[in-house]
């Protein structure tokens, strides 16, 4: 489904919504709580030109919690409370999230395995989730659209997106400055990714044990779910071996990247696009694929053990990592206590929260660059702090980053301390050429500073430089036989979507050399 615009429905969208609305299967009943404000004025001209679309969908006024919002249900059911409702206008990213809910309330099945389904369905409890969004955020369908879907699968479970921008003092209150933000009965559940098998995990859900160290050795196992993940299991499993994939959630790091414009042959994507492409496309294979898990030891024996942090062990003729990497963190005081509360990693995700506020860029490279202009455009003033005497980004960037007004940079400078009491409010540097302390007021602080790849739980099992990457040939095979690997976790010198991808699929026929001639 496109995306929507902060405007209302536009023909195009509005065609598209009215061939969506036709696979409805029952009637939807819309209950909206509305005032006289601006925000409830939108939101039921969005409401109605949507029910002026499909004649399943009807609209009725009531008094719900929370105001400008309203809940969906299933028409067979208005005498009660809707399970799904959303606080605010679900535009921007989440127009798809209010589309599936319709779809999904009137009784379309969603597009999951049938085992997630049944794991939903067996949840016991009374679980009331809130999840606290952003409409720039491209983080947050993922989570809003899960708890949706468990919300129509469960009877036990509702959820409420909660737009941050429209309720900020509610989001002020709970010191909520980043996005996706998860409470459950009340109480904080969780913030920043997750799946919809992660949640069923948390809840107590999930795969038996049992069953996955049940599992018949594998010719390749794959452990990652990125690029190079999904790459190296696509390739393995067009040679007819089995191929399995484990995974903590499918996309990798690749989620975290909105605009993608050097993906070639195709001119601009994003990468929760992308990511979703690479789902759709693992699924066309024979891929046994074991999500929303972590693995927590790697072992050659006759076979090579990969043992899960749930205690079950799977075994594979041919393992190849592909574990991606995940953001730095600069390792300064404040830093950990005030993540989601003035911390953030996410520019596109976190920036509206700062909205006519004061904020920091830690990294002068292309991403904290990219990131100081875009919230230039939406913050009073940023202050980019790099630790080398010159930046690092591409010249076009710091071309564009100097004509802003309100954009400061501190170059040879290292970050001492993040402070604050219960949110970020400044920033204390050092100047490296002088020794001078020097603090800063701030609402935020953005730490764009690179990756470090996830090989922590490989100590000992593989060979790694001192960055922690792995050390790989030019096929992807490490020091170990028959185990290869891919992508950001290597010492590949250059991080990218596409050099990942390639490189999983060198080192999935690297593997299956390895097996035709072992």
């Amino acid at each position: 489904m496109a995306e929507m615009s902060s405007a209302l429905l536009d023909q195009d969208i509005k065609e598209q919504l009215s061939q969506y609305l036709q696979m409805a299967e029952g009637d939807v009943l819309i209950k909206v709580s509305a005032d006289s404000g601006q925000v409830s004025g939108d939101m039921l001209a969005l409401l109605e030109e949507i029910a002026s679309l499909s004649p399943r969908v009807a609209i009725e006024k009531t008094k719900l919690s929370r105001t400008p919002s309203f809940s969906i249900q299933s028409a067979a059911t208005a005498g009660g409370d809707g399970r799904i409702t959303f606080a605010g206008i679900p535009l921007g990213h989440e127009f798809t999230s209010l589309v599936l809910a319709l779809l999904q309330v009137s009784g379309r099945a969603p597009k999951v395995d049938q085992n997630v389904i049944d794991q939903i369905k067996a949840i016991k409890g009374e679980y009331r989730f809130e999840t606290y969004v952003s409409l720039s955020c491209h983080i947050c369908p993922d989570i809003v659209q899960a708890l949706n879907m468990m919300s129509v699968l469960n009877p036990g479970i509702t959820h409420t997106m909660v737009d941050g921008g429209v309720f900020r003092e509610e989001a002020e209150a709970k010191n909520i400055l980043a996005v996706p933000v998860v409470y459950l009965n009340g109480e904080f559940f969780h913030s920043g990714r997750i799946s919809v098998e992660e949640v069923i995990a948390k809840l107590g859900g999930g795969p038996d044990v049992s069953q996955l160290a049940a599992k018949e050795p594998f010719d390749t196992l794959i452990i990652g779910g990125g690029p190079a993940g999904v790459s190296a299991a696509i390739y393995a499993a067009r040679k007819g071996i089995r191929t399995g994939l484990v995974a903590e959630r499918l996309g990798g790091q690749v989620q975290e990247t909105l605009g993608i414009e050097n993906f070639i042959s195709i001119k601009y994507t994003e990468g929760p696009t992308v990511a979703a492409n690479l789902e759709e496309h693992l699924r066309e294979y024979q891929i046994d694929v074991i999500k929303a898990q972590r693995c927590r030891r790697l072992e050659k024996k006759d076979l090579i053990e990969i043992e899960l942090e749930n205690g079950s062990v799977l075994r594979s003729k041919a393992v190849i990592l592909a574990t991606g990497a995940r953001w730095r963190n600069i390792c300064v005081p404040g830093e950990a206590e005030f993540k989601t509360k003035g911390v953030a990693y996410c520019p596109h995700c976190d920036g509206p929260i700062f909205k006519g506020k004061r904020v920091a860029v830690i990294g002068g490279g292309n991403s904290g660059i990219e990131a100081a202009i875009d919230l230039a455009g939406i913050t009073e003033h940023v202050t980019v702090l790099e630790f080398m005497p010159e930046l690092k980004a591409d010249l076009v960037l710091q071309q564009r980053l100097d004509s802003l007004p309100n954009v400061t940079v501190l170059k040879n400078v290292q970050t001492k301390e993040i402070t604050g009491t219960d949110r970020v409010d400044g920033l204390t540097y050092i100047d490296r050429a002088t020794g001078e302390e020097h603090h800063i007021d701030l609402a935020g602080v953005f730490i764009l500073i690179g990756l470090v790849p996830n090989t922590d739980w490989l100590d000992g099992a593989v060979e790694r430089n001192r960055f922690g990457e792995i050390l790989v040939d030019s096929r992807g095979a490490t020091n170990v036989p028959g185990v290869f690997a891919a992508g950001d976790c290597t010492n590949s010198h250059y991080k990218q979507i596409i050099i990942a991808m390639g490189s999983g699929a060198s080192a999935a026929l690297a593997a299956f050399d390895h097996l035709i001639r072992n």
